[in-house]
């Protein structure tokens, strides 16, 4: 059987779906794990077969970094009590700029049946951040507000530097130019936290989903 292709509607669509299932699906292999990197992967790998059966797409792998590479979305799975996750670094622009894709996120809520010996992760939100919001919140509302005081590359540069971002003055220079070339910056909504790999926080997007444009509250 030809499977139809996916695509960023169908994604959301299925999300949903996905979602409301999961919430009531009772698991023993998630019984007593706390962990939530194993449990984001076992959440993550049964979505991916779920959509395999379905539809036809390009998988996600060591180089590209994100679930669906074609689509340029990746799926994240956080704990509501701690809504954050890990992401590959590639540039200190991805504070700036946004990090080129778009994120899909399920925020979950765990709790154990002792009685059946399962685990059930209620899905209370999922959010879709379109690619222009994944910016970080602080140091895009900074620039959006010294850009409107008329600044220079200068400006822009100390600013960097005052957020600590990880880039040599080259760069910073090469960075100030490009955002002074742009005029204007889209204002990001994710809290990113310098590391080697980028720490996302989710906290602000589940606040605003659904009343910003560009995150949209699927569920």
């Amino acid at each position: 059987m030809i499977l139809p292709p996916l695509t960023v509607e169908a994604v959301c669509d299925e999300a949903v779906r996905f979602a409301e299932m999961e919430s009531t699906h009772l698991e023993p292999a998630l019984y007593g794990v706390t962990d939530g990197k194993a449990i984001g992967t076992y959440f993550e790998a049964k979505f991916r077969m779920y959509l395999r059966q379905r539809y036809s797409f390009l998988e996600g792998n060591a180089a590209k970094d994100i679930d669906f590479p074609d689509l340029e979305v990746d799926v994240k799975t956080t704990s509501f009590t701690q809504p954050q996750s890990s992401c590959p670094f590639k540039s200190a622009r991805q504070k700036i700029f946004g990090l080129g894709y778009a994120l899909l996120v399920f925020v979950y809520e765990k709790t154990d049946a002792p009685k059946t010996q399962t685990g059930v992760l209620k899905i209370l939100h999922t959010i879709f951040v379109e690619p222009n919001r994944t910016a970080d919140y602080q140091t895009t509302l900074g620039l959006r507000q010294i850009l409107e005081n008329d600044a220079d590359a200068a400006d822009i540069v100390a600013f960097l530097n005052d957020r600590f971002l990880p880039v040599d003055d080259v760069e910073a220079y090469r960075i100030a130019g490009d955002v002074l070339a742009a005029g204007s910056l889209q204002q990001g909504y994710l809290t990113i936290s310098n590391a080697l790999q980028w720490r996302l926080q989710y906290a602000r997007v589940i606040r605003e989903a659904g009343d910003v444009d560009g995150i949209l509250r699927l569920r």
